[in-house]
Formats: C-alpha cells, sequence, structure tokens
C-alpha cells in the first residue's frame, strides 16, 4: 500500500513537473480611456444632441473583446474624468450626497485600475476624496505624495496574476499642479517628478513583486508643456519610456492628442506608448503575447493600435441603468438663465473683438471690480445661439470649473504679460499675403488646437485697456497700449488690479511667469481676492438678475495694420472655419 502511495505520489510530480515544463501561450488584451470628461453617455447636455463617442459605446467594445479574453483582459482609465459636463459638476456639486456618477459608471464597467488627472483635482478634497473612496478599482497615483505621511496619498501601483504571468500597473499624475490650482485645492499634497517615481517603482515591482509585465497608466503628456526651472516637466511620458527601463507600454494622456508610437529605450528595448486622446471617440488598444515554458517567459510579442468607437453600438443595458440620472441632468441643465438677443460665437475672437469674449470680461470686470481683466477662449469653436440661455448653454460659456483671482499688476507687466499672450497666437507678417495667425502644418491628433501652433486657452485678450498688436513687429514687440477704455492714460509704473482666471492667476499657461516676469513662488503674494466659488456661478446670477443680454465687442482693441490683417483674417477665418 505504501508502495502503491510512493508510486502514486511520483506519478503526480512527475505530472506537475511536465505541466510547468509544457509551453503554453498567454494572451492578455489591455485597453485603456483617457481625458473622458464627462462622456459617459452618447448625449452632450452641452449641446444637447448625440454624441458620436462616450462610455457607453466603450463598454459595448470591452463586453464583446471579454468574450473572448475574459479575465485576461483589462480595463484602464486615465483620469480627467470628473469635469467636463453639466453631468459633472451636478454630481459634483448640486446632488454630491450620492454616489458620484463617474464613480458609478466606472464602477458599473469594471474598471481594473484608474489614474487622477489634473482636472479631477481641480474639484478640490471634498469631492475627489469621496470619488476615490466610491471607485472599487484601485485608484493610482505613485509620485501624488501625502505631506502627512510622506508617502503616496493613493496606491502607487496594482498587480494582477493572469495565468501565472504579473502584471504591474504603475499610475503617474503630471507634477506641474501648483502651476495651476490653488494650493487650498491639494492641500497637503505634494507632486514628484515622473522619471525618479518611474526608475524607482519600476525596480520595486520588478524586484519585490517580481511583475512579468510592466505597464505605465500616466495622466501625462507625451512631450513638451511647462518645464520649471527644477526640471521638473509637464509632459514627460515619452522621456520615462526613454530612461526607464522596464515598461512594455505606457499609456498616457493629458495633452487631449492621439499618439502610438514605439520608443527605444537606454536598455535597446521598445516601448509602446498609446495616447487615444480625449472625449471617449477612442480607445487606446494593447494585445500582449506570451510564450511560456517552464514558468519563464521565452517570447513576449506586443501590439497596439488606437480604435475610433464612434461607430459602436450603444449599451442599451448600461443606458437603462443610468437612466434616471440622465432624466436628472437634462432637467437640471435645461433651466433658464437669461435671454440671448443674437448668437455669439468664440470663432470671432481669434480675429479681434469678440462679443463672446468680451461677454466674459465684462462679467469679470463687474463681479470682480478690477481695473483691467484678461480672457481667452476655453473651446476652440463653441457658439451660443439667439434665445433663452440654459445651465447647458452657460457650460458653453465657460467650460471650467475655475475661480475668479484679482492680482497686483504693474503696467510694464501688463504689457509683457499681452506679449507673451500674442506672441503664441499672431505671426509676424512680412507682406500682405502672409497668415495673420500663427499656424502650423500639422494638425494629426491634436484636439485642442486645430489649425495652431499653441494652445487656444492661452489666447488671452485684455479688457479694461484700449491697445493695438501691431503684426509686422516682432515676438515681445507687437503691443502698444494708448490708454485705460475710461480715457485715463496707461501707465507702466503703476500698479493695477488685473482680474483673471485661477488656472491663470495660479501660473497656467505661464503668461504670469515668461510673459509678466513674475516669480512663481511671488505670484502668491499679489492675489487679493479670490472668488469662493467658480467664476461660472457667479456669472449665472449676474446673468438671471440681468434677464436679457445683448452683448457686443469692446472694440477696445486691434490688429494694425488694417490694409494687411483685415484681408489675412477673412483668408484665415475661411481656411480654419469654411466661413
Amino acid at each position: 500500500m505504501k508502495k502503491l502511495l510512493i508510486i502514486g505520489m511520483s506519478l503526480l510530480c512527475t505530472s506537475s513537473i511536465k505541466a510547468e515544463s509544457a509551453e503554453k501561450t498567454v494572451r492578455l488584451r489591455i485597453i485603456e480611456t483617457s481625458d473622458v470628461h464627462g462622456r459617459f453617455f452618447p448625449y452632450d447636455f452641452i449641446e444637447r444632441k448625440p454624441l458620436e463617442g462616450s462610455l457607453a459605446r466603450v463598454s459595448t467594445y470591452v463586453n464583446r473583446l471579454r468574450k473572448d479574453y475574459g479575465d485576461n483582459l483589462l480595463l484602464l482609465d486615465n483620469g480627467d474624468i470628473l469635469q467636463g459636463q453639466p453631468l459633472n459638476y451636478w454630481s459634483n456639486f448640486v446632488n454630491a450626497g450620492d454616489e458620484n456618477i463617474a464613480a458609478s459608471v466606472v464602477n458599473y464597467m469594471s474598471y481594473d485600475a484608474q489614474t487622477i488627472g489634473n482636472h479631477d483635482i481641480e474639484t478640490g478634497h471634498q469631492v475627489y476624496d469621496k470619488w476615490i473612496k466610491e471607485v472599487k478599482c484601485p485608484m493610482l497615483g505613485a509620485n501624488i505624495i501625502s505631506k502627512k505621511t510622506g508617502k503616496a496619498y493613493v496606491a502607487p501601483y496594482t498587480m494582477f496574476e493572469r495565468e501565472g504571468v504579473r502584471i504591474a500597473v504603475i499610475g503617474m499624475l503630471t507634477p506641474t499642479i501648483p502651476c495651476w490650482l490653488d494650493e487650498t485645492i491639494w492641500k497637503g499634497l505634494s507632486f514628484q517628478e515622473m522619471v525618479a517615481d518611474a526608475s524607482r517603482w519600476v525596480k520595486h515591482v520588478k524586484d519585490s513583486e517580481h511583475a512579468d509585465i510592466v505597464i505605465g497608466l500616466f495622466h501625462s503628456g507625451k512631450d513638451g508643456g511647462i518645464t520649471l526651472d527644477n526640471g521638473i516637466e509637464e509632459n514627460a511620458s515619452a522621456r520615462v519610456a526613454r530612461e526607464v527601463p522596464g515598461f512594455d507600454i505606457i499609456f498616457y494622456g493629458h495633452d487631449h492628442t492621439r499618439n502610438k508610437e514605439w520608443i527605444t529605450n537606454e536598455a535597446g528595448e521598445q516601448v509602446l506608448i498609446l495616447d487615444p486622446a480625449n472625449n471617449a471617440t477612442h480607445v487606446s488598444d494593447a494585445t500582449i503575447e506570451l510564450t511560456v515554458k517552464g514558468g519563464k517567459i521565452t517570447n513576449k510579442a506586443i501590439k497596439g493600435e488606437l480604435v475610433n468607437i464612434s461607430k459602436e453600438a450603444i449599451d442599451e443595458a448600461m443606458m437603462t441603468h443610468f437612466q434616471k440620472e440622465i432624466d436628472s441632468v437634462k432637467q437640471y441643465a435645461s433651466r433658464r438663465i437669461c435671454h440671448l438677443n443674437h448668437t455669439i460665437s468664440t470663432r470671432d475672437g481669434y480675429f479681434g473683438n469678440s462679443a463672446f469674449t468680451d461677454l466674459i470680461h465684462n462679467m469679470m470686470l463687474k463681479i470682480s471690480k478690477a481695473d483691467i481683466s484678461f480672457n481667452a477662449p476655453l473651446s476652440f469653436d463653441s457658439s451660443i445661439k439667439a434665445g433663452n440661455i440654459t445651465v447647458a448653454d452657460m457650460f458653453n460659456l465657460y467650460k471650467y470649473e475655475n475661480k475668479l483671482y484679482v492680482l497686483k499688476m504693474t503696467g510694464r507687466e501688463i504689457k509683457n504679460y499681452l506679449e507673451e499672450s500674442y506672441s503664441r497666437w499672431i505671426n509676424t507678417m512680412q507682406s500682405a499675403d502672409d497668415h495673420l495667425l500663427l499656424l502650423k502644418k500639422d494638425n494629426t491628433g491634436s484636439q485642442q488646437r486645430p489649425a495652431f501652433q499653441n494652445f487656444t486657452f492661452n489666447f488671452d485678450s485684455a479688457s479694461g485697456i484700449d491697445y493695438e498688436v501691431d503684426v509686422t513687429k516682432p515676438a515681445g514687440q507687437k503691443v502698444r497700449i494708448l490708454r485705460l477704455s475710461n480715457g485715463k492714460p496707461f501707465n507702466e509704473n503703476k500698479t493695477y488690479k488685473v482680474a483673471m482666471n485661477s488656472y491663470r492667476g495660479s501660473g497656467g499657461g505661464e503668461l504670469l511667469t515668461k510673459g509678466a516676469g513674475i516669480a512663481n513662488e511671488e505670484i502668491e503674494k499679489r492675489i487679493i481676492f479670490k472668488s469662493s466659488l467658480d467664476l461660472r456661478h457667479y456669472m449665472m446670477e449676474e446673468m438671471e438678475r440681468m434677464g436679457h443680454i445683448s452683448p457686443s465687442p469692446n472694440c477696445n482693441w486691434k490688429f494694425v495694420p488694417e490694409t494687411w490683417t483685415k484681408p489675412a483674417a477673412q483668408r484665415d477665418r475661411k481656411l480654419i472655419f469654411g466661413e
């Protein structure tokens, strides 16, 4: 009997050894969404019309793949999910007692991990701390550090094991948050440089977690953007791919630019980087096929694509599940604010004074009692039609939950600020046939700056002063301030009260730093007023009191010489907008 038992155990062990040594193929599928900005359902609550993308279509795509891959499919989200639609504002601030709709959707779709984006942080501790607790999958942010504990505020990484293969997902956030958002919003947190943190955590998951596959999930663009004096970069995903060996795939976002690229790192290895851009019209879709023998990976094949899901069927079960919330937001967004006597558009603001832009300028000046205001189009191409303005329209008028700030600035700083703005916006014309606007030749993938070389949300104009922009002069010498708009002289040595949004007032876009020459650490000392609520809220209150509005251009600035700029403006307008 004992002999039979020994023989049986021997056969069992032999069988196990054979099973371990047998060659097998493991197929993994990784799907990433990024910068969804509230596009959960195929309905635009701002424009009140169907949307091409949305997570309801992503859900159909993912569910179809799950039939083949099962648990071997990982679904990841890369942040900026808490702002963008009236649905978000309603859930963040109006219906805040219930589970955040962003958490409910992520939980419904069974996401496996998620990172935090800068627009998630912008909602404030009360909103994002609650949301983090409500999301059932791991929330990642290796370089978001709690000042109290000195450790990551959320999980730095998470591990998955599929058919014996160990997969690490390391999450990070762009570290230049303090350049855009007031410290009260991220109180108690710090944001570390990405390359060093990535190196640390790759080593950890390789050495301690024995990760076979390492994936980056970064809410940080490919490259470019802000670079601080200490070397901290806004967009560092490509740099991490190059300088930190160990990553197999880096899924990234934040810069709203679709991109698929292979990067060779310092160890000579190929790293796939994927960015699906924004608004859930595309997903990043990666396939990993592994050959495993003797418990070791002998071959690794990685492929990746950006998949357009805009033609996918809508997940009707998901729509039914959230119909109550959808109906509530539609009702909220349809509330009348005031009557608009004629249509206004952001398009006008690129070519001179704009009723759309100047409506916001005038509201900022009225609410803040400042001398001068700075403002830019937050949406590349938005319009509000004549008729009743609703809550939904107000999100078209003012896209984000920025607060209203007033800063002290000298006249010289104001001029230099405008010089920086127009240098990003306006071409230096050398003949009457040149472009007025600073356009780019390649428009591939970018969702935030179609046709323009730079982001349009940094194209600040001013109100409260009369000035000219001479397009024949080089960058830094284009702006000539004539007077204050009330007729009083403008003095470069005098200090003025200047209204702007909190993004700009915290250093966003670097117009205060690179332009006005105010050091980052000096900005906070210049702020003399901060609104307690978002600017859109105050504009809604003011417009409700007015009842009817008929905004018109302030006509306080223009491009010169007009014999060149007017025909050039017509040509560029037709080129960009087809008008």
